[in-house]
């Protein structure tokens, strides 16, 4: 209960709102549970209700949606969508996310310029000089009484391994938790705050709950040691990056993660109380989260601000580009990752068509993808090719190759109650992981299922010769895969042979507007047996 002399400080947070600023997937008609417009109209409702408020959010903002694609693409009239939507809400700071590299520095700066408020990042610095390259690490808040409040922000290292060297060029990338650890000191030791709060474009390498290891301790997540660390050093860790729905306590720490899209905010509450001899202690803190389905509606004003922009989207979206022939359809994404498929095929087909490669490898990111109908769109074209990947082609070896696809085949577990298979647990918590699948093209393989981990690659051929260990190809695949992610460690710093800048969404369309119609075919190369 809160004491006569007491104050209260709201902090809200959002994250990965991926370019999410209306209540749609872009997929269909219908109003969704989620975007930043929803979560406008609580905003606007805790600003009513609450003396003193702080709006944070955690990064991964300027990419996600082909509002965003658009613009960054086409556009780049005006002041950049991301920094309306800042600057409207009256945001008080933003932490940098991995995504916000996408669309190359220049972009950056843009939506840096054009923002009201304050980018932080401690652990993004300049090549030249070790110096933070946005703004400064952290900001000092006096939102009420003169309590003062720290905000830190906080970056994975881990983007060197997924973005184009071009887009973070003199860029260094300092380990999140030595650079959290070294900037609470400094705040402790110089700036006399009450309290310290922690916003980490990163998620929790442990479940928070048991502490148990979720995930390989590659440093990209690192929230669990962050609060082990720092227990007593810091009152509030507020994380992203892994889209979890998290709302909690770790060793002390109050912590939070509202998803993505805009699907949740976390309401985090700060009570003070005064000392006898002067200033603040921190008497009680918790956190839950507000889910946009709270919003009877979006916040019509808010977005006015982007009307033009959203139907220059919608016009781009529907512009037809070409047609099939055959099935290219994906009626269940389960299915269509149990054995080759037309749509992959396509995908991967175009791949090595563009590159030159042998092989190629290519995923269904999503479950909600649906491939092609007898009539393609922008619009199939970015609901299936949801991220903005460019192409490497990379020199590999057979043993590369096996220990990828059994990477891969971790993806499948045999699903004992009905004698089927299910997706594993490891690409389902503490995220869904569809992406981190691919399916392969230019060679044959099989993998069992029944066997154990490691060993389930019991056929690898290319044109019925198995493949040796020591031979070697050329494989196309896209820039994320090639750096590593999702695992693939068999994949990173290995020769790159040519790379492709331009987007994959953009090879797609215009190969389909130079072919006109696409057909359909499948070679069945590939296939799960359990």
């Amino acid at each position: 209960m809160t004491s006569p002399q007491s104050v209260v400080l709201t902090i809200l947070h959002t994250s990965d709102i991926h370019g999410h600023l209306y209540p749609t997937d872009y997929r269909g008609p219908g109003d969704k549970p989620l975007g930043l417009a929803k979560l406008a109209t609580l905003i606007r409702r805790e600003r009513s209700q609450t003396a003193s408020l702080l709006l944070l959010d955690n990064g991964d903002f300027l990419q996600g949606t082909p509002l965003m694609y658009h613009y960054a693409k086409f556009d780049r009239s005006g002041v950049h969508p991301a920094a309306r939507a800042l600057n409207a809400l009256r945001y008080d700071a933003v932490v940098l996310g991995n995504h916000e590299f996408n669309y190359g520095l220049d972009l950056l700066d843009q939506a840096i310029s054009d923002s009201n408020c304050p980018w932080l990042s401690a652990t993004i610095t300049r090549t030249t000089d070790g110096q933070p390259a946005y703004g400064q690490p952290y900001r000092i808040f006096t939102p009420v009484a003169g309590i003062r409040i720290a905000v830190l922000g906080i970056t994975t290292p881990y983007i060197p391994n997924w973005e184009e060297p071009a887009h973070i060029e003199g860029l260094s990338f300092e380990d999140a938790l030595e650079a959290t650890a070294r900037w609470v000191a400094h705040i402790r030791a110089n700036e006399n705050p009450d309290a310290v709060v922690v916003c980490y474009h990163g998620g929790f390498e442990r479940d928070p709950a048991t502490g148990a290891p979720t995930e390989p301790l590659t440093g990209e997540n690192q929230g669990y040691a962050i609060c082990e660390r720092l227990a007593g050093d810091i009152d509030v860790l507020l994380t992203g990056h892994q889209h979890r729905l998290l709302a909690g306590e770790v060793n002390g720490v109050v912590i939070a993660q509202p998803g993505s899209a805009g699907q949740a905010m976390a309401r985090v509450e700060l009570e003070f109380e005064p000392r006898p001899e002067g200033g603040w202690t921190l008497r009680r803190k918790g956190a839950r989260l507000l889910m946009a389905e709270e919003a009877d509606t979006a916040d019509e004003e808010f977005l006015s601000l982007f009307v033009d922009d959203e139907q220059r989207t919608q016009h781009w979206l529907d512009q037809p580009i070409g047609r099939t022939e055959g099935d290219l359809s994906i009626p269940d994404p389960f299915i269509a990752r149990q054995a080759d498929h037309a749509f992959t095929e396509f995908v991967n087909r175009v791949q090595m068509a563009v590159t030159g490669a042998e092989l190629s490898c290519a995923a269904i990111f999503t479950n909600e993808a649906r491939g092609f109908g007898d009539r393609i769109t922008m619009r199939d074209v970015v609901s299936n090719y949801i991220y903005p990947n460019t192409l490497k082609v990379v020199r590999l070896s057979g043993r590369d190759i096996r220990e990828a696809l059994e990477q891969n085949a971790r993806y499948f577990e045999k699903d004992e109650s009905s004698g089927g298979l299910r997706v594993s647990d490891a690409y389902l918590e503490p995220k869904p992981q569809h992406f981190n699948y691919d399916m392969w093209e230019g060679i044959d393989y099989v993998l069992d299922i029944s066997k154990p981990v490691g060993q389930r690659v019991v056929k690898l051929e290319r044109g019925g010769i198995p493949l040796e260990p020591d031979d070697h190809f050329t494989v196309v695949m896209n820039s994320y895969r090639a750096g590593g992610g999702g695992n693939f460690d068999m994949l990173k710093n290995k020769p790159v042979m040519r790379e492709i800048p331009t987007d994959m969404t953009e090879i797609l369309a215009d190969f389909i507007r130079e072919s006109e119609v696409v057909q359909a075919g499948c070679d069945h190369n590939w296939k799960v047996i359990y």
